[in-house]
């Protein structure tokens, strides 16, 4: 079933949120990028899967085609133990794997316009991601967009523990940019995104790019979402 078409009301609303926030923490993989839009996520999983085959480990994953999922289900399965060492090396392996990915990462329409339309307006700007420091920053430098974002780009920790739906690296963006919770923006594509941004205490704005991600985004109880990041600063476009 397909959804009606935002009505004007809705994306003033949406808008409204965007150009009210001091700072906007953006996802990466989803709002700003598709990171694996060449270079298919399953085949990165592959690759652990394989690595953890040499290993001769055998952790249960809950989807052995996200390759986040691998690494926080190997995680999991082997905390505490004399394996769980592997897991820092499952980490490098997956990093290197987004790195490559980011050099043909796909930009999400309209992202870079909203990035440089909120840095106009004086807002700040944040990545907080579950991917890789390293592949955001890829990414960012390939689309002339790192000056933005400067220092204030937060990606998966050490401690598979602490990826969202922990808020651990929203947490480390409202730190480093100095801003109040109750003062910033979240733009996710996730359930995890929507739950981390809660426990922060950040608002949030899911961006559903299908009816799967919105279907997901309202379970997770998201209260604004938009189907396309144009819709949050058009109508200065129109101006």
């Amino acid at each position: 079933m397909t959804s009606p078409p935002p009505s004007a009301t809705c994306r003033r609303t949406r808008r409204e949120l965007v150009a009210a926030a001091e700072c906007v923490l953006f996802d990466f993989d989803g709002p700003l990028a598709g990171l694996f839009g060449h270079y298919r996520a399953h085949e990165v999983a592959r690759v652990l899967r394989r690595r953890l085959d040499e290993w001769g480990l055998t952790p249960a994953l809950k989807d052995p085609d996200n390759p986040l999922q691998v690494l926080r289900d190997t995680s999991k399965a082997y905390r505490g133990t004399v394996w769980s060492h592997q897991v820092a090396e499952l980490q490098r392996l997956l990093t290197a794997e987004e790195v490559r990915a980011a050099d043909s990462a796909v930009p999400t329409e309209h992202a870079s316009e909203l990035v440089f339309w909120l840095v106009a307006r004086g807002s700040k700007v944040a990545v907080t991601t579950n991917n890789s420091v390293e592949a955001a920053n890829v990414y960012l430098a390939r689309m002339g967009l790192s000056p933005f974002f400067g220092a204030h780009v937060h990606g998966r920790p050490a401690d598979p523990e602490l990826l969202k739906p922990d808020p651990f690296c929203l947490r480390e963006a409202l730190r480093t940019t100095g801003a109040r919770a109750e003062n910033c923006l979240m733009i996710g594509d996730s359930g995890d995104d929507c739950t981390a941004a809660r426990a922060a205490g950040v608002t949030f704005l899911g961006y559903a790019r299908n009816e799967a991600k919105r279907l997901e985004l309202e379970i997770a109880g998201a209260e604004h979402i938009t189907d396309a990041l144009v819709h949050l600063f058009e109508e200065d476009q129109q101006m």
